[in-house]
Order: C-alpha cells, then sequence, then structure tokens
C-alpha cells in the first residue's frame, strides 16, 4: 500500500511535528489491516533525512512482519518503479530511498 505524505512544513523539526500528529496515525491504521506500506515523500533537503529515516525504521520494528519502507521524489515515474522494486524485494524494509528520477546505470 502507498500512502503520499504531504505536503509538510519547511522546517524539519515542524515536518517532523505535523507527520506524528497527522501522517502516523494513518500509517498505523493503513498497517494494522496487514498489508506493507510505503510512505511517499515530497523532495526534502538533508535535514529531513534523519527524521524520515527513524520514522520508517520505527514503524518497520514495530510493525514486522510487514514491511515499511520509504521514498522521496518529485517524479512520478521514479516513485512508481522504486515502489514496483519494493514491492518485488521481500527482504527490504526500513529504508528511505532518495529517489532522482534519473534511474540507475547499468551494472558493470
Amino acid at each position: 500500500m502507498i500512502l503520499r505524505v504531504g505536503p509538510l512544513a519547511d522546517d524539519p523539526l515542524d515536518a517532523a511535528a505535523q507527520f506524528h500528529a497527522e501522517i502516523l496515525p494513518q500509517a498505523r491504521a493503513l498497517l494494522g489491516q496487514d498489508d506493507d506500506l510505503t510512505l511517499v515523500f515530497a523532495p526534502g533537503g538533508h535535514e529531513h533525512q534523519g527524521w524520515r529515516l527513524a520514522v520508517v525504521q520505527a514503524l518497520a520494528r514495530d510493525h514486522a512482519p510487514r514491511r515499511v519502507n520509504a521514498v522521496a521524489g518529485a517524479s512520478e515515474d521514479a516513485v512508481a518503479a522504486a515502489a514496483d522494486w519494493l514491492t518485488l524485494a521481500q527482504g527490504i524494509t526500513g529504508q528511505y530511498l532518495r529517489l532522482d528520477g534519473q534511474g540507475a546505470e547499468s551494472v558493470l
């Protein structure tokens, strides 16, 4: 299941507080339906990475064996591709992936 987050405040402390007040109850309710969850954040600066990762990791621990991950990006194609990949990557949980919309290079 995908939950789109935001828009949130620009300040990281305000954004984290807003997430906990408004989005966290929705995320917990969705996880209560026995489904994996991917949170989709708008792009944010590096100052948002810490609280976002902490939220995803805590939700993943609290709701195991359901998987919880998050992506951040502006490209709908990149978000869709990452969400599809996470669905297939059954061992991945508690991760926060920042997407640039450029795709991956070929592996050498």
